[in-house]
């Protein structure tokens, strides 16, 4: 079954929904200042404020204020953000499973903490939003890491010593500054999910990356692949490929290597044509293309039930050439997240219709706000 959608400006489509959000948040800022000024609610808050003192232990003489609850110290806050950063094993009101993972957010954030270093224990780090450029090489001391998830910051190389997280089953550097993918990486042969989208400069990944045959999914999106790269077509376990938004002319003819490839997103590149190799590939269950400049398509692809073939086409609504752009790289990174978000959003979304006809559709996304 085929799917010709035309898919409307994302720029445009994100300026009019923060019109519409910024509407929304005046009118629920109204709405609290109204619950605010009531009596019952701020009895509501001073009881929960005091509850959660409590919990926290915190002592009854920190927040009362002449025998009132005062609510303006913010201990909740200063408490809630020093028992988010640091994750001991030693607390007891943490669930069990939380015991190893570390979280970190926030711009204030522009390296590490350095008692990080001594929590070797950790098998999870999630860091989001900051402004860390690197990561220490002590992370080598990290045996058990099995998640690494450092997406949304400034990151500009990642070091060597990654290659000896034996375990690491998860690697997300997606959105951040990196130019190169160290070859060392190649060593965590235990891998299964790698996402370097949205990088920007990324223009290719090293050849020892094809020791990574336990990878089943791999996001290269948003940045500047001039070709799939060789040590992708050898991760043989591959089922999710999405290779959008990149500089590709064509596909390799090999193509066909990746046997048990399930899904395969290739849209704004700018192929002319579609190698008959992708016949091959009797697992694949969705497609997605940018069609305006294709003129050669095996019909096997778009007569083929078991295959969802969605084909995008130029959208219809002019850009935008005046908009205010302070930083381009933050511009440009904040709006090939909010497309992928969005893409994602509908592909799956029309994925799961059950219904579809078999002839070719077409579907315009007419958004009014």
């Amino acid at each position: 079954m085929t799917f010709e959608v035309i898919v409307v400006d994302f720029s445009k489509i994100r300026g009019l929904w923060e019109t519409r959000v910024k509407k929304h948040k005046e009118q629920c800022k109204k709405e609290e200042q109204r619950i605010q000024t009531s009596a019952l609610q701020k009895i509501k808050q001073e009881w929960s404020f005091m509850l959660e003192c409590r919990h926290r232990a915190i002592p009854q003489s920190e927040y009362l204020n002449n025998g009132f609850v005062d609510i303006t110290l913010n201990i909740q806050n200063t408490h809630q953000r020093n028992f988010t950063v640091c994750k001991s094993p030693s607390t007891e009101e943490e669930p069990q499973k939380n015991k190893f993972v570390f979280n970190l957010y926030g711009s204030e954030w522009q390296e590490l903490p350095d008692y990080l270093r001594e929590q070797t224990y950790l098998k999870e780090w999630h860091i989001h939003k900051t402004l860390i450029q690197t990561i220490p090489d002590y992370i080598q001391t990290f045996e058990d890491m099995k998640v690494l998830d450092m997406s949304q910051n400034k990151l500009k190389h990642l070091p060597p010593e990654i290659g000896c997280l034996r375990n690491l089953r998860e690697l997300n550097v997606s959105f951040n500054n990196l130019k190169n993918i160290p070859p060392e990486l190649g060593d965590c042969e235990n891998l299964e999910k790698l996402d370097v989208s949205g990088n920007l400069e990324l223009t290719e990944l090293p050849f020892e990356l094809s020791n990574l045959k336990k990878v089943t999914f791999a996001d290269l999106s948003a940045n500047k692949f001039s070709s799939i790269p060789i040590c992708v077509l050898r991760m043989s376990s591959l089922q999710w490929l999405d290779i959008s938004s990149n500089n590709l002319k064509d596909l390799p003819q090999d193509i066909d290597r990746l046997e048990e490839l399930e899904t395969l997103l290739m849209q704004k590149n700018t192929f002319t044509y579609l190698p008959f190799g992708l016949i091959n590939l009797s697992n694949l269950k969705l497609l997605v293309v940018s069609g305006d400049s294709l003129v050669e398509i095996p019909s096997a692809l778009e007569d083929n039930p078991s295959l969802k073939y969605i084909k995008l086409l130029d959208n219809p609504i002019e850009v935008n050439e005046n908009l205010d752009i302070e930083n381009e790289d933050e511009n440009n990174q904040d709006q090939l997240q909010f497309e992928k978000e969005f893409m994602k959003a509908y592909i799956k979304d029309l994925v799961k219709r059950d219904s579809a006809p078999s002839y070719t559709t077409k579907v315009s996304l007419n958004l009014q706000i």
